[in-house]
C-alpha cells in the first residue's frame, strides 16, 4: 500500500548527484547525463537542453511506459519540444533500460494485464508491482531535487508527461509532490481500489493544478473502464481527449494536444505549436 510515508524520500540520504555535459548536436543544445541516488540505487537520467535561449528553460519531465526506456523510439517525439524551448528530463524506471532485469521484467510483462484489470496477483507479483511503483515515484521525486540543483534549467516551471505505466505513476508523483505545475497523463488507466496499481486516490490530490488525460479509443492494453476510472478520480475539471488509435500509435494530433497543454502551463505560450 502506498501512502505519504512510503512515498517520502529519506531526507538524510545524500543525492550524490553526478552530471556530465555532452556537446550539442546539429540543431540541438547540450545534453546533461545525470546519475543520482534513490533508496541506495543509482538512477540514470538525462536532460536535453534547447539549442538557444537567454534564460534557463522550463522542464518537461517525460516518463516512458512498461517495457520502454528513456531511449525508446517514441520518446524521440520530445526533440520537437526541445527545439521549441523546453528542457526535457527523462530517466529509466526501475527494472527498465539501464536498470533492466530480464527475470523481473518477464514477471512484470506477464502479470501486467492482470494487474491493470485488478485481478489477483501472487505474492511475488504483488510485492514486485508495489515496490516498482514506490521506487519509481521516489526516483522521480529525487530527480526533481536534482533539477533544482541545475543552473541550466528553471526547476520552478516543471510539467509532467507520462505514457502508459509512466502516466499512472505520474498520478502518484503529482499527487504526492506539488512541484509539477501541470500533468498530462497519456494512455493510462487504473484498476479498482485495493489492487497493486490502484493509484486513483492520488489523482484527486493533483487539483487545482491543470490535468490532461489523453486516451486511445482502440486501446488494446488499457481497458476503457480503467481509463474512465482514472478520469473519474480527478477532483475538479480535467481535460479529457480521446483519439481514434491503439495504445502504441497515438496520432500526431494527440502529441500536439499534449504539447499545447504543456507549453501553456510552463510559460512557453510564445512558441507556435506545429
Amino acid at each position: 500500500m502506498l501512502d505519504d510515508a512510503t512515498l517520502r524520500p529519506d531526507p538524510d540520504e545524500p543525492l550524490a548527484l553526478r552530471v556530465a555535459t555532452l556537446p550539442a548536436g546539429d540543431g540541438e543544445g547540450p545534453r546533461l547525463e545525470l546519475e543520482l541516488s534513490s533508496r541506495g540505487d543509482r538512477v540514470p537520467a538525462r536532460v536535453a537542453l534547447p539549442p538557444t535561449g537567454d534564460a534557463p528553460p522550463p522542464v518537461v519531465l517525460l516518463v516512458h511506459g512498461l517495457g520502454g526506456s528513456r531511449d525508446a523510439a517514441y520518446m524521440q517525439m520530445a526533440r520537437r519540444w526541445v527545439s521549441e524551448g523546453a528542457a526535457v528530463a527523462t530517466l529509466d524506471l526501475p527494472l527498465h533500460g539501464a536498470r533492466a532485469n530480464a527475470k523481473m521484467g518477464e514477471r512484470l510483462a506477464a502479470s501486467a494485464p492482470r494487474a491493470l484489470r485488478g485481478e489477483p496477483l501472487d505474492g511475488v507479483e504483488q510485492i514486485l508491482w508495489t515496490e516498482l511503483a514506490r521506487q519509481a515515484v521516489l526516483d522521480l521525486r529525487r530527480l526533481l531535487d536534482a533539477l533544482a540543483q541545475l543552473p541550466q534549467v528553471d526547476a520552478t516551471r516543471v510539467a509532467y508527461v507520462g505514457f502508459s505505466l509512466g502516466g499512472l505513476l505520474g498520478c502518484a508523483l503529482c499527487g504526492a509532490d506539488p512541484r509539477p505545475r501541470a500533468a498530462a497523463i497519456a494512455v493510462a488507466g487504473t484498476p479498482p481500489d485495493g489492487a497493486a496499481l490502484a493509484l486513483s486516490a492520488w489523482v484527486e490530490r493533483i487539483a487545482p493544478r491543470p490535468l490532461l488525460f489523453v486516451n486511445a479509443e482502440r486501446d488494446e492494453t488499457i481497458p476503457r473502464e480503467a481509463a474512465l476510472r482514472l478520469h473519474a478520480a480527478a477532483r475538479g475539471p480535467a481535460d479529457v481527449a480521446w483519439f481514434a488509435s491503439g495504445h502504441a500509435d497515438l496520432p500526431g494530433a494527440a502529441l500536439k494536444r499534449i504539447w499545447q497543454f504543456v507549453r501553456a502551463h510552463v510559460g512557453l505560450d510564445g512558441a507556435e505549436a506545429r
